[in-house]
Parts: structure tokens; sequence; C-alpha cells
């Protein structure tokens, strides 16, 4: 039997409230949105462990067209627990990084849809310039402005 090897990451997926926010939100970002419907039955709760599940979902796309996001709104069963407050420090707690060309001209927008900045903007070497925001309903989002064509891999593989 041959060995199964990994082929791509498909998406990251969240949990939210208000779909229409987040795709705005996302959209603001520079994600597009790829589709959206409901998954619901017996079938889906096999796969997630939930039982029998309705779930309106929305697809977003990165520009380059290699990274989504899945985007989830429980309906039945509806949620039991709530992460978005806790510390980036909490135990599998989940962030998500854009790199993003100005993040000057695009924190004002994302502002406009609710952002805050949580920390400040900061400057990793001559590599990127970072910061972190509390987005739509307190997600931690993560902004990161490459500077140079150095990475931040490269500067691990040489430590």
């Amino acid at each position: 039997m041959t060995k199964s090897k990994l082929l791509e990451m498909n998406n990251v997926g969240i949990v939210v409230e208000s779909l229409d926010k987040a795709i705005s939100f996302f959209s603001e970002i520079g994600l597009t949105l790829e589709g959206r419907g409901m998954i619901e039955g017996e079938w889906a709760g096999r796969v997630t462990g939930l039982g029998n599940q309705s779930v309106e979902v929305a697809m977003m796309v990165t520009p380059d067209g290699h990274s989504r996001l899945e985007l989830s709104r429980f309906i039945k069963p509806t949620t039991i627990s709530d992460h978005r407050t806790t510390p980036v420090n909490s135990l599998g707690y989940l962030r998500i990084m854009f790199r993003v060309d100005n993040i000057d001209e695009l924190l004002p927008r994302l502002t406009k849809h609710g952002a805050e900045l949580v920390g400040e903007v900061v400057q990793y070497e001559d590599i990127y310039r970072l910061c972190y925001i509390r987005g739509v309903e307190g997600l931690l989002i993560g902004l990161a402005e490459q500077l140079s064509n150095q990475t931040t891999t490269d500067v691990l593989e040489d430590a």
C-alpha cells in the first residue's frame, strides 16, 4: 500500500454568529466569496460528531486562489462555547495571519467594520511590519506587510 501524501491545506474554518458581517469584514481584507449555502442532515453530523446538524457555510478565497477560509454559522445544534475573547496564548487558540501590501491603509478600513488594534504595529527586523487586530466578532487576525524578499522561514532556518 502506498503511503498517503499531503496535497494541500484546503481551508481554515471559523464559527461565527453573523455570516453577513464576517463576509463583509473578510472581503475588506481582500478575500472573495466563493460560495455560500446550507449543510444539513445526519450525514454532515457523522463527520463532525454533532449528529443531525444544520449549518450555513460561506467559503472565502484569497486573491491567489490557494487559500480558503470557511465561515460557519451553526443553526442546529447551537454553539456551546465561545473562545473569541481568550488571550492569544490559550491552548488551541486560533488566529489567522494575512499578508497585505499596506497595513497603514487597511487598518482604518477595518476599523469601520469594528476592528480594534490589539497592541501596536511593530517592525520585525527588515522583513515585516506586523500587528494583531480583534476583527469581526472579536476574532484575532494578524496582518503582515512584507518589507523585503526575506521571510520569517528564512530567519528561522538560519537560527
